[in-house]
């Protein structure tokens, strides 16, 4: 297995449980972390902030990996999340995840997504 395989195994155990421990696990303590905002997420801290953070957008999430990838370092997953976010209004988006890897773990995460899969539909008045 690869450390992207586990990144995936953990990022899974992490949805379903709520317990981000063994994701973070995989994180070295100098990591970064980055999605579609222009917030940079540094440290374990940072790491469990943010991944706390991606947990706390849904009722229910499950990330399903299409495609991934490991060599020379680096770590793409392409995905599809599905489940609820908060309120219970049904979501289904795409992405792309990076991760850089060095000496075992994890030191950096980037991800790239539909955002407007978080958008509700505008209601005719």
């Amino acid at each position: 297995m690869t450390i992207t395989d586990d990144f995936m195994a953990a990022l899974n155990t992490a949805e379903s449980s709520g317990d981000v421990s063994g994701l973070l696990a995989l994180h070295a303590d100098n990591v970064t972390l980055q999605n579609l905002t222009d917030k940079e997420w540094s440290g374990t801290d940072g790491a469990r902030e943010f991944w706390e953070a991606y947990l706390g957008n849904f009722e229910d999430i499950r990330s399903e990996f299409t495609e991934s990838h490991e060599a020379a370092g680096m770590g793409v997953m392409e995905w599809v999340g599905t489940g609820h976010l908060k309120g219970g209004r049904e979501i289904s988006y795409r992405g792309v995840s990076i991760i850089e890897i060095t000496d075992g773990k994890v030191v950096a995460f980037r991800s790239y997504y539909d955002s407007a899969a978080f958008v509700g539909p505008v209601e005719a008045q």
